[in-house]
């Protein structure tokens, strides 16, 4: 039985990420990056470091982009990976480990989530949970906000972790803060969902900042801590904004 790995990647302009995103992987025995439209060095790094690059728009389908680089690879296992994520030495023999043994699961890997480079372990930042690692045959992804991936086993957890350095930038958060409501608002009017003024854009941010902040322990973050509560209270406002004016 083949027991190998195929490692993806979707990456749009990750010139400053790839080197090390690929070779924190030392388990991989093929790279598949879906690169989409880049501009910069990022298929240049990529194949340099061996991995094969494919060029595919996303059109804002993060579900079907993941589902397709499912379809290119070619080992009986697969592990997606993010480019500002990167996997621990201990995690990376972990995966071996598990894979060698042939357990059929999908397996959940824990992520050390970073701003600016400086561990948050609180709030709308703190560690989480993602399906990262499975058999390829009769996996899949659905949903274009937030991606489920679909597998056909039973679920479990790694117990080592991954290191994920999400934003660099205030401006590269807000951003995509930005983005993620407008794909949410998109998606709940697919849905036929409606807005409710005082339930979803008073009480549900407000919900929303006291969620991260007092029982996600968002407040032990600090100043930082409490700017990145503020604005989750205010993605989750904006979602709901734009759904009033997607409706009208």
């Amino acid at each position: 039985m083949d027991k190998k790995i195929s490692v993806l990647i979707l990456a749009k302009n990750e010139e400053k990420n790839m080197q090390e995103c690929i070779e924190s992987c030392s388990f991989a025995d093929e790279v598949i990056v879906i690169d989409d439209n880049s501009e910069d060095r990022t298929k240049e790094i990529s194949e340099g470091l061996g991995a094969k690059v494919i060029n595919r728009s996303m059109n804002g389908d993060w579900g079907g982009q993941q589902t397709f680089a499912i379809q290119q690879a070619s080992c009986d296992w697969i592990f997606f990976i993010d480019a500002d994520e990167r996997c621990t030495p201990a995690l990376c023999e972990e995966i071996k480990a598990v894979v060698a043994k042939g357990d059929k699961y999908g397996y959940w890997v824990r992520r050390i989530n970073h701003f600016k480079h400086k561990l948050v372990k609180h709030g709308p930042l703190s560690p989480d949970w993602v399906c990262r690692l499975m058999p390829r045959e009769g996996s899949y992804v659905e949903g274009f906000v937030h991606p489920k991936i679909v597998h056909q086993h039973k679920d479990k957890k790694l117990t080592k972790d991954m290191l994920h350095y999400t934003y660099e930038t205030w401006d590269q958060y807000l951003r995509k803060m930005n983005q993620y409501s407008t794909l949410a608002a998109e998606k709940s009017k697919k849905e036929g969902k409606s807005c409710n003024f005082i339930f979803d854009i008073i009480i549900r941010p407000a919900f929303a900042f006291f969620k991260m902040y007092i029982l996600k322990l968002g407040i032990l973050e600090g100043k930082l801590g409490f700017m990145l509560c503020a604005n989750y209270a205010n993605y989750t406002m904006n979602k709901y904004i734009k759904l009033d004016y997607l409706n009208k």
